[in-house]
């Protein structure tokens, strides 16, 4: 039972699999439905004929009887005579005189019951139809025909056939063929299934070949199916063609992205020396110039730390992002850092330590550029005078360090997010701190390429914790 509910729920309504099934399956149905039902109302009517073939030869020869019995003896006693001879048990015979009288009548009508017999003289009462009539679990086929003897009007004739046994073999003849006619459409349906799951296999592996396939490997990806149909073969060299294209097209933004970072850097990196170089000899300046002069040196600083991180990442992404690996106690190198922030944030950053000392092997100004583009994080979306706190912690392996701040806290929808390039949880809030998106997609960058990994535990009102895990 267990394993027919997993079953039931691993079954997907909208898949094609089941789709194709289900149509087939009813398509098969109705036309095993049909052809059964069709077979059965024929095979009624081929026995209805059959009968009432044969009874309407006894109601036609009965007369010719009667008219030769006739010439011997008395017209009543050669009707009698004349339906002895044709009578036997499954036949039953009786003449009725226009007044409803019964003039003669078949020895075997005497054998039935007195509720079957009043039965079937009631059906005499309405027309004849050719058909199957039940009459107390008994199965008859009625015929009726008038008897002339001598050119005058002797009765009404009326023959019946005890059909009991040949109907009860045909009922159960139907009933076989209907059972037969369901297990048939289980069996088919089975086969359909299992023919459509096979069908679609080139699909599934399509598509779980496409799935592993990431931005690193755009350009060496070939989708190739050995024994796929024709259709699924070129769907896979359209896919193929489609991934170089994107590779090509990934390719040619990742160069744009880097050669305009690196163009761009220079010039700007020039024109802030000037500015700063300007506003040292301010005793020539105005306070209006002054405040220009800050204003585009704070902006060009702020333009040259984003070509910065545009220029690392593209260099991540082309595998050109190299570490200078080496061993540090964890513990020195985040004081040395905290000291250093605490210079330029004016906010209290405290460090708590279960451990010590915790070695890492990390690249140094890297993980420096994590740390503070973290602490930066905290400051900027933290109200001023609450503090900022390192965690540092070893589980075996691992060396784990948690950046905890008492700020605004992210929303649980935009968590899964943030560490992507220029997402913002908070447009307005993003420009009014200068922030570009792309602080965090960093972070992740550069801890991955240490061998780490990082993540975030936030809540709305209560503070975020970035926890960074690094191999001892």
């Amino acid at each position: 039972m267990k394993q027919i509910k997993k079953v039931w729920r691993n079954i997907d309504p909208f898949s094609l699999q089941l789709r194709l099934t289900i149509g087939i399956a009813t398509f098969s149905a109705l036309v095993l439905g049909s052809l059964a039902t069709w077979t059965s109302w024929k095979m009624q009517q081929i026995l209805i004929d059959s009968h009432k073939y044969n009874i309407e030869q006894i109601a036609k020869r009965l007369p010719r009887d009667v008219q030769i019995y006739s010439e011997m003896m008395q017209p009543e006693t050669g009707l009698q005579k004349a339906i002895d001879n044709l009578a036997n048990t499954n036949i039953l015979l009786w003449v009725k005189s226009p007044n409803n009288q019964i003039l003669a009548k078949s020895t075997t009508l005497d054998s039935l019951s007195d509720s079957m017999l009043a039965e079937l003289i009631s059906l005499t009462q309405m027309p004849i139809r050719s058909q199957v009539y039940k009459v107390n679990q008994s199965y008859f086929v009625l015929c009726g025909a008038s008897i002339e003897v001598q050119g005058k009007l002797l009765g009404e004739l009326f023959v019946v056939k005890d059909i009991t046994r040949e109907q009860t073999m045909f009922v159960v003849m139907v009933q076989s063929l209907g059972i037969t006619s369901i297990l048939a459409i289980i069996v088919l349906t089975a086969a359909i299934a299992f023919y459509i799951k096979r069908s679609l296999q080139p699909l599934r592996q399509l598509s779980q070949m496409t799935a592993v396939i990431s931005a690193e490997d755009l350009g060496k990806a070939q989708l190739y199916l050995d024994n796929a149909p024709s259709e699924v073969k070129e769907l896979a060299q359209t896919l193929t063609m489609l991934l170089s294209r994107l590779s090509q097209s990934w390719e040619q933004e990742r160069e744009f992205v880097s050669n305009v970072s690196h163009e761009l850097r220079t010039p700007l990196t020039i024109v802030h020396g000037y500015l700063q170089s300007v506003l040292r000899r301010q005793n020539n300046l105005t306070q209006t110039q002054q405040e220009a002069l800050e204003t585009a040196a704070s902006e060009a600083e702020r333009t040259i730390r984003l070509l910065q991180d545009l220029l690392d990442l593209a260099r991540a992404d082309s595998g050109y992002l190299h570490f200078q690996m080496k061993s540090y106690v964890l513990n020195d190198l985040v004081e040395e850092i905290v000291v250093m922030a605490e210079k330029y944030s004016d906010r209290v950053i405290t460090i708590e330590s279960t451990s010590y000392p915790i070695e890492v092997k990390v690249d140094y100004s890297r993980i420096k550029q994590v740390l503070l583009n973290l602490i930066d994080n905290a400051v900027k979306y933290s109200e001023a005078g609450t503090p900022v706190i390192f965690k540092l912690n070893q589980l075996k392996e691992t060396a784990i360090i948690q950046v905890c701040d008492k700020g605004y806290g992210i929303p649980l929808q935009h968590q899964a997010r943030i560490f992507e390039r220029f997402y913002r949880v908070d447009e307005s809030r993003s420009h009014m701190t200068g922030g570009c998106g792309l602080g965090l997609s960093i972070v992740k960058t550069l801890v991955e390429g240490m061998g780490g990994s990082v993540s975030v535990q936030s809540k709305l009102g209560e503070g975020s914790i970035f926890t960074i895990s690094l191999p001892v």
